[in-house]
């Protein structure tokens, strides 16, 4: 069978608002990879492999770019931060396939969301084991408290997640509908103040997959070029302080908003 072009992929699996989507689209595919995954994606149309098997490669992809941290020096940031890159891709071609063969499922939605957590997760855990120094790069003994501090951002990171996961839970099982983005802004006027600044600053998201790659890969070649792990270990302390703020202040916007009502 021929191959789809582009023409006749791109309405159907970018559908009308898909990068438009306020909470459902990382900035990353809106700039670069949704054109690279549908270029993708024409090759894989006729492929064996199913959506959910993409979506099972994406969630290998995204616990690899954390074990890849485990490799010492500026090749273990690199290769850790081209993981993520190909687990972003994989991401966007599962649902890109579903669309267009039309196998889109709750399946695939829930296999989605548990690839984002374990890979979130693995890759600032494997941070915070880098920034150990497991391999004794650094001096004579592993520093296991750094291991704490990725181990606390991952688990930051994951509440995040299942905060906003579970205000959809909470209405179902209330007979809700799904909840509508207005409903986010919290009824403080104090509150929403709030919570538009820290969307302003965006700091929030540096505990993400991709974010947080890039924030990886930064300290690892400041590191490459000082030759120690002190670069490694500011960042591991950072985003742990941030998944921890964020962890509080996003259940205080919840609670605070019209979402659960």
């Amino acid at each position: 069978m021929p191959k789809p072009s582009l023409a006749e992929l791109r309405p159907v699996v970018h559908p009308s608002g898909l990068k438009d989507r306020r909470s459902g689209e990382h900035w990353a595919g809106r700039i670069y990879m949704r054109e690279i995954s549908l270029r993708c994606t024409r090759h894989l149309v006729h492929s064996r492999i199913t959506p959910n098997q993409y979506t099972g490669l994406m969630i290998v992809a995204g616990v690899a770019a954390g074990a890849a941290l485990l490799v010492p020096g500026l090749a273990g940031a690199v290769l850790g931060a081209l993981l993520i890159q190909l687990y972003l891709l994989l991401d966007c071609v599962d649902g890109e396939l579903a669309r267009w063969r039309r196998q889109t499922s709750i399946t695939g939605v829930y296999l989605d969301r548990v690839g984002h957590y374990l890979s979130e997760a693995a890759l600032l855990v494997g941070f915070g084991v880098r920034a150990a120094d497991i391999f004794h790069r650094d001096g004579a003994s592993t520093q296991w408290q750094w291991a704490f501090l990725g181990t606390l951002a991952a688990l930051g990171a994951i509440l995040i997640k299942a905060e906003t996961d579970l205000v959809d839970v909470a209405r179902t099982r209330s007979g809700l509908p799904a909840v509508k983005d207005e409903a986010s802004v919290p009824r403080s006027s104090g509150l929403a103040l709030a919570r538009k600044a820290a969307a302003a600053l965006k700091f929030h998201r540096l505990v993400g997959g991709v974010e947080a790659s890039l924030v990886i890969l930064a300290a690892g070649i400041a590191d490459f070029v000082q030759d120690d792990l002190l670069f490694t270990r500011i960042a591991v302390a950072l985003l742990a302080a941030i998944a921890v703020l964020q962890t509080v202040l996003h259940l205080v916007s919840i609670l605070a908003s019209s979402r659960l009502t």
